[in-house]
């Protein structure tokens, strides 16, 4: 065990930055204070902020390490320790990774559902952040309902989110780059892919009751439900009869609202914040947050978001930078269940990253302490090691 003393800096204490001491010891807070303790390795934060590590609650961009070019796999233990260091390198100290298994064969087919949720278990010892799994589930993914209600009881899944993209497939079949792009995704025939969306399509009558099943089964076993890009107020109070109270992305204002206004999470992209509007056209995530309707941002696609996205809300005046800072770490932490972090307090984890400020519009992490554990230093002549005491023995 390795007691760390974080001190000189600003810290994030009850909604305010305040200078104090932290003092980390097993793996937890042990206190917030001005005075020194004896410590085997000190961290001067002189200068940066200490901030509670972000919670990221919806990332896919690990997909970009498993396939980095469409049809080009790497392997799955691989990808994951990469991704693992990305999300730590950029203040993450929680990840969900959000796995789609959908009912299309290749990246997001049953196979790399599989391997995934295997592989982050195997290689939980091996990551730095705490890493968790996001199932995506596209509702019409009627065959992998059994798998899925095992998973559950078992224990395996830690977020379930509902998706529907047939009708963007649907769509997206006459238009020739989106359907060589899905074509490439799946790796299978122009042919085959033609049948499988016909057979998947004509289950219709069935998605209603397997994502009823599927939803109270998670209700059993605690597990957090999700629905994505809710399309209406009637589409979001259908989804909040049955538990689901996290509405991912709700592409219009008048769904955020009633989501909101029913006491549910919402969830924006924090790209969305950062590149100044969404990649598709739908809502603005700033102006969400500047109206009351976004509870949390996660990163998405793109892990270095959460940190700049924050920051970029105050420095923009919509929010002060402490309920900027809770969109990225406390809520997103409550919306989970994890309630033992996302704060900076006594006895909670121990999740810290220290951040350079000094440009608001470009914070970066020089620091990271995730579980009690320091896992990234980008300036080592920061930490100081006390010599441990030595008692002299005089001779007889």
């Amino acid at each position: 065990m390795t007691d760390i003393l974080i001190e000189g800096g600003e810290t994030l204490v009850d909604s305010a930055l305040v200078p104090a001491s932290i003092h980390v010891a097993d793996d937890i807070i042990a206190e917030i204070s001005s005075r020194p303790a004896p410590v085997s390795l000190r961290l001067d934060s002189k200068g940066l902020l200490a901030l509670p590590g972000i919670v990221d609650m919806h990332g896919d961009a690990f997909e970009r390490q498993m396939m980095p070019r469409p049809g080009v796999d790497f392997p799955i233990d691989v990808a994951l320790v990469d991704s693992d260091r990305q999300a730590i390198a950029n203040g993450i100290t929680t990840v969900f990774h959000a796995a789609t298994w959908s009912w299309e064969p290749g990246l997001r087919g049953a196979e790399n559902a599989h391997r995934l949720i295997d592989a982050i278990g195997d290689l939980q010892p091996r990551l730095a952040a705490d890493t968790r799994f996001h199932l995506r589930q596209e509702i019409f993914n009627l065959d992998a309902e059994p798998t899925i209600a095992g998973w559950l009881a078992a224990g395996r899944v830690n977020l379930l989110a509902f998706n529907d993209h047939m009708h963007m497939t649907e769509s997206s079949m006459a238009n020739p780059k989106k359907r060589a792009r899905m074509l490439e995704r799946s790796g299978v025939s122009e042919a085959e892919f033609d049948t499988i969306v016909a057979r998947v399509r004509s289950r219709k009558g069935e998605v209603r009751d397997s994502i009823a099943r599927l939803a109270a089964l998670a209700r059993t076993h605690h597990v957090p439900l999700l629905s994505h890009d809710d399309e209406s107020p009637e589409q979001r109070a259908e989804f909040r009869d049955l538990g689901v109270r996290i509405a991912e992305f709700p592409i219009n204002e008048h769904t955020a609202r009633a989501a909101i206004n029913d006491g549910d999470f919402t969830v924006f992209g924090a790209p969305n914040v950062v590149r100044g509007g969404s990649h598709t056209g739908w809502t603005s995530a700033a102006d969400m947050v500047s109206k009351g309707l976004c509870s949390i941002l996660a990163s998405d696609y793109y892990y270095p978001a959460p940190l700049i996205a924050a920051f970029l809300l105050a420095a923009d005046n919509v929010l002060p930078f402490p309920q900027a800072w809770a969109l990225v770490s406390g809520a997103p932490a409550v919306a989970t269940g994890l309630h033992d972090r996302g704060q900076i307090a006594n006895g909670k984890r121990a999740d810290i990253i220290l951040v350079d400020a000094s440009d608001p519009l470009r914070p970066h992490i020089v620091a990271v302490i995730a579980g009690g554990h320091l896992v990234h230093i980008t300036e080592p002549q920061r930490l100081r090691i006390s010599a441990p005491a030595v008692r002299r023995v005089e001779p007889a």
